[in-house]
């Protein structure tokens, strides 16, 4: 009976969809266990074998949890809103509607031929009307919220209303307000006013930000989509523009997002990405007057003890003071940089090694010694972190220290020997000098001296900062959610949740509308409401990802986004599995809208995910090529100079003095394409390296035919050392036809990706060897938190193990090979009890296994089930009571063969009453019979002076004269001792036994 492995995957695939076997309940006495993917966008690309790793590992380890008795929650849905769908729609002249549906029709294909545990009954859509009306409804709640210092938490904006109408500015708990007003003045504001007060609380909020504005695409771009101050699509120039963006708060939440790290298992180094991003530091803000100007500077520092060696100040470009400061001849200088920077991205600018900078031609006054100090400005200081500007201590501050040098500012040495004057040095740990008052102190000790010095001066005060900042939440695109929110003048007003969802009315036409606003703005009707204009922009997409999660708990309620119910019982996500990509922005963001809905009681936790683990990327084997085009010239090995004279191209080649010329003769020019065996090592500065599509690659070696029907393209010339191929035919360099030569490609590892070339479908390995095998081998790869290429030349070994496994229960010639061993004389029809040695090895391995599984080593778990395969072989052991134990183990890493074999286990003659045994996902987890693993002997290694001769197995309750007679007794030891008499016999208990002589 052969396996037939594409037979039994479409099989079982359909016969668990049509019994819904893996349909979970809200209610069960069982103890609940939740793994989560991380919500993934539906590409039109589908999937690569790099994307199902993280999913493969989730799927074994909800399957495991299922076998060990717990009620599971493992579902999966589609995170479908975004910029990358419209931007197809745009290019394609597709309704991302529908480009988006047809996505995730071949995701859903692609999933499930793969034999993934979802609760498809559970499914989400983000871009679906009855997901988002709960994103706009929690939207709401955070729009009529504030964030209360005093109680750590957020509360409704009417209880902030009502401490403004009995403190006015002054109610507690809440941040300073930039407009101080009584009770009195509260009442008597009208309503505008009132929502204008109200906004800067408000844990949702509108204000102003900068954004990248592309004219001649019509639209706002994200900082990645801006290369060098241009549009990466198009090369169009960008540069900054102030626009109305929606914001969420997530600053206030900024000590308790630290501070739930140290309650959820994340790794070190996701804990440490979180928090850098958010960025707590203890310092001061310090007023510095500025000369000839009654406006101050003020800066924020964490070195207060270093204010004696300031040399420089560096402001923000778009820094308010800017214009106002700027003077004499550098006017001119500092609006040429600043037009410079409006046309850079914040990453490119934080990412710049190239030092730049201007000086304004204005000075700042050191309060301390009144000296004063030119200010600068740069693109290295943003105005959104701190308070835009800085100020330089060049001896204590490696950037400082290179601005200093490169544009010759003084540099002061207020630490002495311990500047060197070739470097920078950050320590705290040295004496101030040339620092007034603080001369012959610790730096370290100093820091307090100065932070009181300059709040007794009111020049000052001490301040704790964080590099974080509020969130935007707005988009000027049109694939996104609508928000709720109708405008009427300068006020924004909630619609009421009734008249939820907001349903994105349909475009057939997405351009931008005026002002850089979205493509909304367009639809007058539509955006006409309520004596009002609705918001036009969109939801980002981080949106509907940030509270997925909680959807999926309770995924058909059309009355609230989930039940208290439903949330209670599922609580956290025990086990969430997905990149470190999402480190930052998605993690954050649903960590915050977790903590705001824990605080106005929708849920009872306040932390989203228990356990992160971060799976590696599966990477690619590019195959790369030289090429270079006519007209150009190449040094080579070679001396001769020939001509090639031939119809098939008008061109000439020359091989002279080391140099090869390819030379078109007609109006034609050739691109050529260099095996990797026939260039040098200094030619290759001369040539680009060219992906090549691997399917066309076998071992290195270029398949030029198939590579041309592609590509169908003549004007590529082929070159080898040996010859060329032109047209479809091998020349040599004589001109005669040759009937074959090898071209040789680069292999290079790369992220697995179309512009690489490099993409493998996960479909083609199943259509290949199957889904079982595709699985196991993704695993078997290598640590599922580690990176690794993709190498398809050790799948094999993967099927071949199945296989093995196959005929420990059937032999394509014999047919049934397994019996029934049961303690029962009459159910063992024949067969004979398993050995405590098919036991030992069975229980051993499953030991290994669940141990693996627990600690999500999935590839050292493969190689144990692999290990065990042959064992049991080597034993023989045909055993249906062995192996069914074996089957329920393997079920989370290969489920269709396990529930195959199972299943004819249970239903064939000899395999007893099936009843009660089901599907294999209901079966036990094995438990492991610690009796058959407690050693009785031990294969001890015999070493006659030392050097070691044999092995003899030896009872491990063996004494001393026992040991020493079966040693002597051994006919190796006997050989070496030449017929003497031991000195002594060394007996090391359960390590060693020395024969001296």
């Amino acid at each position: 009976m052969e396996y037939k492995f594409r037979d039994i995957e479409e099989k079982w695939q359909r016969e668990w969809k049509e019994k819904k076997v893996y349909n979970v309940s809200n209610d069960s006495p069982k103890p609940k266990y939740y793994v989560l993917d991380m919500f993934p966008y539906p590409s039109g690309a589908g999937l690569h074998v790099g994307h199902p790793l993280g999913y493969i590992a989730s799927d074994i380890y909800a399957r495991y949890k299922r076998l060990k008795g717990f009620n599971v929650l493992h579902p999966m849905g589609y995170d479908a809103f975004g910029l990358p769908a419209e931007q197809y729609a745009i290019e394609h002249g597709i309704h991302p509607a529908i480009s988006t549906a047809a996505n995730i029709d071949n995701f859903r294909r692609q999933l499930d031929k793969i034999g993934f545990c979802y609760d498809w009954d559970r499914e989400v859509n983000t871009s679906k009307p009855e997901y988002y009306r709960w994103t706009q409804w929690i939207f709401l709640q955070l729009f009529n919220s504030y964030y209360n210092r005093g109680k750590q938490k957020a509360e409704s904006i009417t209880q902030l209303i009502k401490l403004f109408e009995q403190h006015g500015s002054a109610a507690p708990g809440i941040a300073p307000s930039a407009l101080s007003f009584t009770p009195q003045e509260w009442k008597a504001f009208d309503n505008a006013k009132k929502q204008t007060i109200l906004m800067d609380y408000r844990l949702a909020y509108c204000g102003y930000g900068e954004v990248n504005w592309c004219e001649a695409l019509g639209t706002v771009l994200a900082n990645d989509e801006v290369v060098n101050g241009v549009s990466e699509r198009g090369g169009h120039p960008v540069v900054k523009k102030k626009l109305r963006q929606w914001y969420l708060r997530i600053t206030e939440y900024a000590d308790r997002l630290l501070e739930g790290l140290e309650r959820v298992e994340f790794s070190e180094a996701m804990k440490e990405m979180q928090s850098n991003w958010i960025g707590k530091s203890y310092g001061a803000e310090i007023d510095f007057a500025i000369k000839g100007f009654n406006d101050k500077l003020r800066v924020y520092t964490t070195r207060p003890d270093t204010i004696f060696g300031v040399d420089f100040m560096v402001v923000a470009p778009e820094h308010e003071l800017v214009d106002k400061i700027k003077s004499g001849t550098q006017v001119a200088a500092v609006d040429e940089y600043v037009t410079y920077v409006k046309s850079r991205s914040e990453r490119e600018r934080m990412a710049e090694k190239k030092i730049t900078g201007c000086f304004t031609g204005a000075y700042a006054i050191n309060p301390f010694d009144g000296r004063e100090i030119p200010i600068w400005i740069s693109e290295y200081v943003l105005a959104g972190y701190g308070t835009g500007a800085i100020m330089a201590v060049p001896c204590g501050d490696e950037r400082d220290f290179k601005f200093a040098k490169h544009f010759n500012i003084p540099i002061t040495n207020i630490i002495g020997a311990v500047y060197n004057g070739e470097e920078a040095n950050a320590t705290k740990d040295a004496i101030l000098q040339n620092s007034g008052f603080l001369n012959g102190m610790l730096m370290r000790d100093a820091i307090d001296v100065v932070n009181n010095k300059i709040e007794e001066m009111s020049i000052g005060k001490k301040k704790v900062n964080y590099k974080m900042r509020d969130a935007a939440f707005s988009r000027q695109r049109y694939w996104g959610e609508p928000f709720p929110i109708v405008w009427k003048g300068e006020a924004a007003y909630a619609l009421d949740e009734s008249e939820l969802p907001v349903e994105l009315p349909h475009m057939n036409e997405l351009k931008p509308g005026e002002e850089a606003e979205g493509p909304l703005w367009n639809l007058h009707e539509w955006k006409n409401y309520k004596g009002g204009v609705r918001e036009v922009n969109t939801m980002p997409g981080y949106a509907g990802s940030s509270w997925y999660f909680l959807r999926y708990m309770d995924p058909h309620n059309d009355k609230e986004f989930c039940s208290r119910k439903a949330s209670d019982y599922w609580g956290q996500v025990d086990l969430y599995i997905g990149g470190t990509e999402h480190a930052v922005g998605h993690l954050l963001y649903s960590r915050m809208w977790t903590k705001a809905l824990y605080d106005l009681g929708y849920i009872g936790h306040d932390e989203p995910y228990k356990k992160l683990v971060n799976q590696g990327m599966i990477t690619g084997i590019s195959e790369l090529a030289y090429r270079f085009h006519s007209h150009h010239s190449l040094d080579t090995e070679t001396s001769e100079t020939i001509e090639v004279k031939t119809n098939l191209f008008p061109y000439r080649v020359q091989h002279k003095d080391g140099n090869i010329s390819m030379i078109s003769m007609g109006s034609k020019t050739y691109s050529y394409y260099f095996s990797a065996d026939c260039v040098m090592e200094k030619q290759k500065n001369d040539m680009s390296l060219i992906h090549i599509p691997i399917k066309f690659v076998n071992n290195n070696i270029l398949n030029i035919e198939e590579l041309r029907e592609e590509w169908k393209d003549e004007d590529i010339v082929f070159v080898t050392k040996n010859g060329f191929n032109c047209e479809g035919k091998w020349y040599n360099w004589d001109q005669e036809e040759m009937s074959s030569e090898k071209f040789v490609t680069i292999s290079q590892s790369e992220k697995m990706s179309k512009r690489y070339q490099n993409v493998v479908n996960p479909d083609d390995i199943i259509d290949t060897y199957g889904a079982d095998t595709f699985r196991m081998y993704e695993m078997f790869l290598g640590p599922v938190e580690m990176s690794k290429p993709w190498d398809t030349k050790g799948i094999e070994g993967v099927h071949r193990f199945l296989k093995k496994l196959w005929r420990l229960f059937y032999d394509e010639v014999k047919g049934q090979v397994w019996t029934s061993s049961a303690p029962s004389p009459k159910e063992r029809a024949g067969g004979e009890a398993a050995t405590d040695a098919e036991w030992k090895a069975l229980y051993k391995g499953l030991k290994k296994i669940e141990e693996d599984t627990e600690r999500f080593s999935f590839n050292t778990g493969v190689s144990t089930f692999m290990i065990l395969v042959n064992e049991l072989s080597d034993l023989k052991c045909h055993k249906k009571e062995v192996l069914e134990k074996l089957l329920i183990a393997l079920a989370p890493y290969a489920p269709h063969i396990a529930e195959e074999l199972w299943s004819l286990i249970h239903s064939s003659p000899g395999g007893g009453d099936r009843e009660g045994t089901g599907t294999i996902l209901d079966a036990a987890y094995p438990t492991i019979e610690t009796k058959y693993l407690i050693e009785s002997s031990k294969e001890y290694p015999i070493s006659i002076n030392g050097k070691m001769r044999t092995t003899i197995n030896i009872a491990l309750d063996a004494s001393q004269p026992e040991v020493e007679q079966i040693v002597l007794a051994n006919e190796v030891v006997q050989k070496w001792l030449e017929g003497k008499t031991p000195k002594k016999i060394i007996f090391v208990k359960g390590k060693m036994v020395n024969v001296v002589v």
